[in-house]
C-alpha cells in the first residue's frame, strides 16, 4: 500500500503531539480489536510531561535519612520543576512543594538543618530549614546564582562559589539620545576568547569566586580573587579554618583550559597555597575527615581526545607525590567521596554502558562494585547520568536507580549489601503501559573483529514472524555512552513500529582508554565500521526488513549520520541533528573553540585543511542520495546552525529531497524543553514515515 506523502508528515505530526495511534511504514491502522488492546497503553508524545525523576540524594550524617530532588514537568511552562524530599527508607515526604526549584540539598554536620537553594523572583538564594519544626529562614540575597555549596565541618559556616562580574568601561563615547528616541541598540564589544557558551548564550566578563556565609545570614564574605574561575567542588579542612578547591590560574588559563591545580586558601589571612603541579586537569578535592589524606581526580594531559580520569590520595602528613588508586580500573572516575573510617573512597563510573558505584582501599588493587544501575537523569536519550551520595557509621550508599523501563529512582545499598529500591515515582504513568523491551546484543566489527556492544529496542507489539522497519539511533560525545537506561526517545520510536537500534561504536567511553581514544584524530573512522556491522548483526535475526532502514543520531551522532549517508545509499531516510558538518568553520565558531582543535585536532584548521576536510561529512556531500533532514536550534552554539545550513544548502543546490527544521530558542540540548523533546521525535517519524512504503 502507497501512501499520499503530501499527507503523511502532517498527520503523523498532529497524532504525534495528540498522543493518537498512528499509521507507520505504509500499513494501514491497526483493527478494532488492536485498538481496544493499544488505546492508551503505548508510551506517547504526552507522557513525556508525566515523567519525573530523582536527582542529587544526601544521606544524613546518622545514615538514617536520604534527602533528593523529585523532578516532574509543568505542562503549562513547558518546564521541568524540581520539590526537595525526605525519605526514612520506608516513607517518603515532601519537604517543598509547588511549581518552584529548590536544588543542592546539603545536610549540616549534626543533621539537624538543611541547606537548600530555591528559585526566587531576582535568582536563586540559600535556605535553611530546621528538620525538627520545619521552621525555614532565608540566608541570602545574592545577585547571582550560588554554587557548589559545603558546610563547614563544625557547622558554622557555608561556602560556595558564586560569578562575580568584571565592570567594564565603555570603548567609546557616544551622545546621549534625545528624550523620547528610539535609537537602535549598543553594539557590543567583545575582546576575550571566551565569549558565549551553549546554554548561557553570550557572556557576561566576570569570573566564579569563593564566598563564606555564617549559618546564622549576612553578608557573605569572599574569599578568593584575581581574573581566575574557581568553580567546582569545595572541601574544607577539619578545623574549618581553610578551604581547598580547583582552579586554573595560568596566566594563559584561556588557551590552556584543562591545567588546573588543587589549592588551599586560609580563612583567617587569605594565603594561598598550591597542592598539586602537573600538565592536566585536578580537580573534585575530597578530604579525609581527619584531613591526613587528600584524594582528587585527574589525568596526565597529552592533548588527546579521551583521556581515562583517575582517582588520586595524597598524603598532607607524607612525602612524595600523589599515589593513583585506581590504576587497576581503566575506566574513568567521577565524585570521590571517602567513608566513615577513613580507609578508602567510594566513586562512580560507567563500565560497558552501566552506571556504577566502586570502592577502593587506601592501599589500591582492583576496586570492589558497590552498585550498579546507576543514572536515569537524562530523560531523552539512554546516556550516561545520575548521582550517588554516602553517609552514616556504615556507610550508606544512596543513589539514582534506573533501568530501560523506568527513569531514576531513589535506591539505597551498604557495601557487599542488597539493593533496596525506595521509590517507583513512574509507577502510575508507566505500569500501564507497554514499553518497548530493550535486549543488549554484542557483534564483531567489520573493521578488525572488535566486539562492540549495542541495545535493541522491539516494538512493544513486536512479533518476531513480522517485518519492521529499524531506526539506527547514534549517540554524541563522541566520547560518551549509551546504555540499558530508559529512554523517552528510543521508546516512542518503538511505540511507533520500529525496531531501535542504539550501539557504543569505538570512541564510547566506559571501555577503557584504548577503546575510547581509538577516534583520535581519526573521528569519524572506525565507529562507520561498527555502526554498520550493528545493523548487519540485526538484520541477520530475521525480523528487520532490509528495503526499510532508517538512520539519526545528535551532535557527535549527527556527525556520524551526515557520515554514513556519505558511505553508504542503504538507509531510505536520515535524519541530521545538531550535527558538524565542515570541521574547519565548527573549531572557528563553536563555544569551545580552544579546546577542539587542539584536543580533537593536530593544530590549527589552516595549518591542517587537508586533515579537517578529509574528516569533514562535507567532503562525502556528492555522494549523497538519502534523502536527508537537518534539525538543530536556533541557538546552538555548540555546533553552530551555521553547520546544518552548510548541508541543506550542499543538498539543495544537488537536488536532493532535504528539508531543514530549526528549533527557535533551543541550545544545543534540545530536549531541555519537554515540548522540543515530543517535537524532535515527532518530526523524526514524519521524516521517515514519508519515505517508509512497503516494497510492492
Amino acid at each position: 500500500m502507497h501512501l499520499n506523502r503530501s499527507l503523511i508528515s502532517p498527520l503523523l505530526l498532529a497524532a504525534l503531539l495528540c498522543g493518537l495511534p498512528t499509521m507507520v511504514g505504509g500499513e494501514e491502522a491497526p483493527s478494532a480489536e488492536a485498538k481496544e488492546d493499544t488505546a492508551g497503553r503505548l508510551f506517547e508524545a504526552m507522557d513525556v510531561f508525566g515523567l519525573e525523576y530523582i536527582s542529587d540524594p544526601q544521606v544524613s550524617p546518622d545514615g538514617r535519612r536520604i534527602v533528593y530532588r523529585r523532578h516532574f514537568m509543568d505542562l503549562m511552562q513547558d518546564t521541568g520543576r524540581s520539590n526537595l524530599w525526605l525519605s526514612d527508607g520506608k516513607t517518603s515526604w515532601p519537604l517543598t512543594t509547588g511549581l518552584t526549584n529548590e536544588s543542592s540539598p546539603r545536610f549540616s554536620p549534626d543533621g539537624t538543618k538543611l541547606l537548600y537553594a530555591a528559585a526566587q523572583e531576582h535568582g536563586p538564594q540559600l535556605f535553611l530549614r530546621w528538620l525538627e519544626g520545619g521552621h525555614v529562614a532565608m540566608l541570602t540575597q545574592l545577585p547571582h546564582a550560588p554554587q557548589n555549596l559545603s558546610w563547614s565541618p563544625d557547622g558554622l559556616a557555608i561556602a560556595f562559589s558564586m560569578f562575580v562580574p568584571t565592570p567594564q568601561e565603555p570603548f567609546v563615547s557616544l551622545p546621549s539620545a534625545p528624550e523620547g528616541a528610539q535609537w537602535a541598540p549598543p553594539a557590543k564589544v567583545i575582546d576575550s576568547l571566551i565569549y558565549r557558551g551553549d546554554g548561557q548564550g553570550y557572556l557576561d566578563q566576570g569570573f566564579s569566586q569563593i564566598f563564606i556565609l555564617s549559618v546564622d545570614g549576612g553578608t557573605p564574605r569572599q574569599i578568593t580573587s584575581g581574573p581566575f574561575q574557581h568553580g567546582g567542588s569545595i572541601a574544607w579542612a577539619p578545623d574549618s579554618r581553610s578551604l581547598i578547591f580547583s582552579a586554573n590560574r595560568r596566566a594563559d588559563w584561556q588557551r590552556e583550559p584543562a591545567d588546573s591545580e588543587l589549592y588551599e586558601i586560609s580563612l583567617d589571612d587569605g594565603e594561598l597555597t598550591q597542592l598539586t603541579d602537573r600538565r592536566g586537569p585536578d580537580h573534585s578535592p575530597a578530604l579525609s575527615s581527619d584531613g591526613r589524606y587528600l584524594a582528587f581526580l585527574g589525568f596526565d594531559d597529552r592533548y588527546q581526545g579521551f583521556q581515562t580520569t583517575a582517582l588520586y590520595v595524597l598524603d598532607r602528613q607524607g612525602q612524595g607525590p600523589p599515589r593513583r588508586l585506581t590504576g587497576e580500573l581503566d575506566r574513568s572516575v567521577a565524585s570521590p567521596q571517602w567513608d566513615h573510617a577513613n580507609k578508602g573512597l567510594f566513586f562512580s563510573y560507567s563500565d560497558r554502558g552501566n552506571g556504577k558505584v566502586g570502592y577502593v582501599s587506601l592501599g589500591g588493587g582492583a576496586p570492589e562494585t558497590v552498585a550498579q544501575d546507576v543514572g536515569g537523569t537524562t530523560l531523552g536519550r539512554p546516556y550516561s547520568s545520575g548521582s550517588f551520595d554516602v553517609g552514616g557509621p556504615d556507610d550508606l550508599v544512596a543513589f539514582t536507580f534506573t533501568r530501560p523501563e523506568h527513569p531514576a529512582d531513589l535506591a539505597r545499598v551498604r557495601r557487599r549489601g542488597e539493593v533496596q529500591r525506595i521509590t517507583t515515582v513512574n509507577a502510575d504513568l508507566l505500569d500501564p503501559k507497554r514499553l518497548a523491551p530493550v535486549e543488549e546484543i554484542w557483534f564483531e566489527s567489520s573493521h578488525d573483529q572488535q566486539k562492540i556492544q549495542g541495545w535493541i529496542a522491539r516494538p512493544p507489539h513486536f512479533d518476531a514472524e513480522e517485518k519492521y522497519p529499524l531506526i539506527l539511533e547514534i549517540h554524541g560525545g563522541p566520547f560518551a555512552n549509551y546504555g540499558d537506561r530508559f529512554a523517552a526517545e528510543i521508546q516512542l520510536y518503538a511505540a511507533a513500529g520500529y525496531v531501535v537500534l542504539y550501539l557504543n561504536p569505538r570512541g564510547s567511553t566506559s571501555y577503557g582508554q584504548e577503546f575510547g581514544n581509538a577516534i583520535h584524530h581519526a573521528y569519524p573512522g572506525y565507529d562507520y565500521d561498527d555502526l554498520i556491522s550493528g545493523v548487519e548483526a540485526v538484520l541477520a535475526r530475521g525480523y528487520v526488513d532490509p528495503n526499510r532502514l532508517f538512520i539519526t543520531g545528535g551532535s557527535g551522532g549527527g556527525v556520524l549520520t551526515a557520515w554514513t549517508v556519505g558511505k553508504t545509499q542503504r538507509f531510505r531516510a536520515a535524519v541530521v541533528a545538531k550535527p558538524v558538518i565542515n570541521w574547519y568553520s565548527f573549531v572557528l565558531t563553536a563555544d569551545s573553540y580552544n579546546f577542539f582543535y587542539k584536543y580533537w585536532f593536530p593544530g590549527f584548521p589552516w595549518d591542517h585543511a587537508e586533515h579537517y576536510m578529509a574528516r569533514s561529512p562535507l567532503s562525502l556531500v556528492g555522494n549523497i542520495e538519502t534523502p536527508t533532514m537537518l534539525l538543530t536550534g536556533e541557538a546552538d552554539y555548540r555546533t553552530p546552525i551555521s553547520e546544518s545550513e552548510q548541508l541543506y544548502q550542499a543538498l539543495q543546490l544537488r537536488g536532493i529531497d532535504s528539508v531543514m527544521v530549526r528549533i527557535p530558542e533551543a541550545g544545543h540540548g534540545i530536549a531541555a524543553r519537554p515540548s522540543n523533546l515530543i517535537s524532535k521525535v515527532a518530526h523524526v517519524l514524519a521524516w521517515f514515515a514519508k519515505y517508509d512504503e512497503t516494497t510492492p
